[in-house]
């Protein structure tokens, strides 16, 4: 005959049982973790490629010219295609955009020229959901490097 008075008293199994429900729980965060990781790596790797645009920008004499080779340079570096990078340029004069980016301030005027490249990619986590904030309608993310500096 079992003594259930034996078997409620028995907890030789209840580690088994504590691992089994929480197993689950750190597997989630353990790849969440690594998710999170994966997507700021690459990240990382889009902004490397904008700054290695930027020091074409450096090593060169800056005019337009110099700035639609960067396209090109950004896009190989971060491996993604030329329509995902941007190239911004352009003279600020006391402050206030300039049309032109080849024009000359008033005299007396602060000015300065300016260049941004932003490069843009997609990272698929290793779950994709389109319920994950700020996720894409496929799961994915955009995720977008971006840097600049002042050339003059």
């Amino acid at each position: 005959m079992i003594r259930f008075a034996r078997i409620a008293r028995d907890d030789r199994g209840a580690s088994i049982i504590e691992l089994a429900l929480v197993a689950p729980v750190l597997a989630s965060l353990l790849i969440g973790m690594v998710d999170l990781s994966r997507a700021y790596s690459y990240k990382l790797k889009l902004e490397q490629a904008a700054q290695r645009a930027i020091e074409k920008v450096q090593a060169y004499q800056t005019s337009t010219s110099t700035y639609t080779t960067l396209q090109s340079e950004a896009a190989t570096a971060a491996g993604v295609p030329t329509s995902n990078v941007t190239i911004d340029f352009w003279l600020e004069c006391d402050g206030a955009r300039a049309s032109n980016y080849e024009s000359v301030c008033t005299s007396g005027q602060t000015y300065a020229r300016w260049v941004t490249v932003s490069v843009q990619g997609t990272f698929t986590p290793m779950f994709r959901s389109k319920y994950y904030p700020r996720a894409n309608s496929d799961g994915t993310f955009t995720i977008t490097g971006k840097t600049g500096m002042r050339t003059q």
